[in-house]
């Protein structure tokens, strides 16, 4: 079964001044890089989808990609190889020739934000392209959200109180007709120098994932 692709924003989306401003000064300083909304990864049929942040600014922001690029790309992508959601090898670059395997990735703010953090005006704005790329995967089982922010999000596209499934990282919240959302901390490379997650930690998350759906 195939779907229509989700609603998505424009290379020049302009919801978000701070973002278009900022978007704008990278183009200028770098015009080779990306320097535009992030399209999610990996095919709309996919059973996993994987949520984070924001792009990075020399990582998705640069190359197009999510987690492409910098240091979260690292861990998350070869996480999902070892587990069997990935195929081929993590390279770095859009062009890499990784392939995503019933996964797909993508990030609840789409435009890179300035020191990496949006404002809670730049969640809400972005908040119907995530409940668009949601209601259009039709064998959706399970959701990662890494970090809080993605949790957050993932809940209000969903239109599920907060306090009904508080953000932790290891979580799978059970949630009445609708996929299972489960928690991480966010790869970055901040959370893992500090030790508030390690590799391991992922794996645990992500091999939990893969028991659940079944199959590599």
């Amino acid at each position: 079964m195939t779907t229509e692709p989700a609603p998505v924003p424009g290379r020049d989306c302009a919801l978000c001044p701070r973002l278009v401003a900022f978007r704008a000064a990278n183009r200028t300083a770098e015009p080779a890089w990306w320097n535009a909304p992030v399209p999610s990864f990996g095919a709309a049929e996919a059973a996993l989808l994987v949520v984070g942040l924001a792009p990075g600014l020399r990582g998705a922001n640069r190359t197009g990609r999510p987690f492409t690029g910098d240091f979260a790309g690292v861990l998350l992508y070869e996480t999902l190889l070892r587990h069997g959601f990935a195929a081929g090898g993590y390279g770095a670059a859009a062009a890499d020739g990784l392939a995503l395997r019933d996964a797909r990735v993508t990030n609840a703010v789409r435009c890179v934000p300035p020191e990496n953090r949006p404002l809670p005006a730049e969640e809400r704005a972005c908040l119907g392209f995530l409940r668009a790329e949601l209601a259009a995967m039709p064998r959706l089982r399970a959701v990662l959200a890494l970090g809080g922010l993605a949790h957050r999000a993932v809940l209000r596209a969903w239109g599920v109180r907060q306090a009904a499934a508080p953000f932790a990282h290891g979580a799978v919240h059970e949630l009445a007709g609708r996929p299972a959302l489960a928690d991480s901390y966010h790869v970055s490379r901040y959370n893992t120098n500090t030790g508030r997650l390690t590799a391991s930690m992922f794996d645990a998350v992500v091999g939990g994932l893969r028991a659940r759906l079944g199959g590599v």
